[in-house]
């Protein structure tokens, strides 16, 4: 069995099965791919993958074991990798971070800023996707932090901290019905059009539920993934917005009226995750306590080393978080 046979498994199953695909990615050619997993199925006599022909269509039973017990395994070369790498030069390397757009635009602004002042030779790549998407890219290693709020923890081999808590604001134009009623509730919402998030998408998941709980439907018309799209269809007068209190901004979005609605839904927690087993470079862990400040970046891969995931996550869930 060699390292690069389980780097072949793991990139043909996150291409989607696509040989090709993974070839590519791996700079090596289709038939050098198929060649190696072959024979490392043959090697270990059991199939990892089904095939029609010589398509691969499916991962076996056995695969998904196998191929789990592939990304640990690659996970830990890449912690020693990384180790190597701090004790050569800490303050030197690249971070990738998967996140939303409410993330990017609304709160990373000064952390990035700030990181930047400390770490000055670390490069940064930032990916925006959905929830799903930005989760899937943490948890393949495609990204080093997946920070969100839906979706994490459809992923199991991902370690989430939580950063923060936030919660929504209703917007109209000024002039609007709702502009000057002092306290709103679900039943008076109902009654309106609303714009808001996609499914899925910074919490979404909790007004839909409050809706719920109270009996009523919500009569959503329009959705998008970015705030600043659903205030322009707000100005529009499409309907009444409901996005996230952190994304409406002082001079630029003073023709809107903000109305709290932090009593008609409850809070959403914003959380930081990777791959269980990571190791944390200096300047990672300085992210990180940057980010969610509640967070000893000294302790934390100490930490990572000598507490499951399942404990980790545990006393994390304790901490009183900031709000947004």
């Amino acid at each position: 069995m060699k390292l690069q046979q389980l780097r072949y498994i793991w990139e043909v199953n996150r291409q989607g099965l696509n040989v090709s695909e993974a070839a590519h990615a791996l700079f090596t050619s289709q038939p050098g791919v198929s060649k190696q997993i072959r024979a490392l199925e043959d090697e270990l006599g059991v199939q990892i993958f089904e095939r029609r022909g010589k398509q691969l269509v499916a991962v076996t039973p056995a695969g998904k074991q196998i191929l789990e017990a592939s990304g640990q395994v690659l996970n830990r070369v890449k912690g020693i990798k990384a180790l190597a790498d701090d004790l050569r030069d800490e303050g030197k390397g690249a971070l990738s971070i998967a996140t939303t757009h409410t993330q990017c635009r609304y709160v990373l602004p000064q952390v990035i800023q700030r990181f930047r002042s400390r770490y000055p030779n670390v490069s940064l790549h930032m990916h925006q996707g959905t929830p799903l998407q930005i989760a899937k890219a943490a948890a393949d290693g495609t990204a080093d932090f997946a920070i969100a709020t839906e979706a994490l923890e459809l992923f199991s081999e991902l370690t989430m901290l939580p950063c923060y808590r936030w919660n929504r604001a209703v917007i109209v134009p000024k002039g609007h019905p709702l502009a000057s009623v002092k306290r709103l509730s679900i039943k008076r919402l109902s009654e309106y059009p609303l714009v808001t998030y996609n499914f899925g998408f910074t919490g979404r998941s909790k007004l839909d539920d409050a809706f719920e709980r109270e009996g009523y439907k919500a009569d959503v018309v329009f959705t998008a993934a970015d705030a600043d799209v659903i205030k322009t269809y707000v100005r529009l007068e499409l309907g009444v917005g409901i996005v996230a209190r952190m994304a409406i901004e002082k001079g630029v979005d003073d023709d809107l009226v903000a109305i709290d609605a932090s009593h008609l839904f409850e809070p959403s927690v914003t959380k930081i995750a990777f791959r269980h087993g990571t190791h944390l470079r200096g300047y990672m862990a300085g992210f990180i306590e940057m980010f969610a400040p509640h967070i000893d970046a000294r302790t934390l891969q100490q930490r990572l080393m000598d507490e499951s995931k399942a404990d980790l996550e545990a006393s994390y869930s304790e901490v009183a978080l900031p709000d947004l």
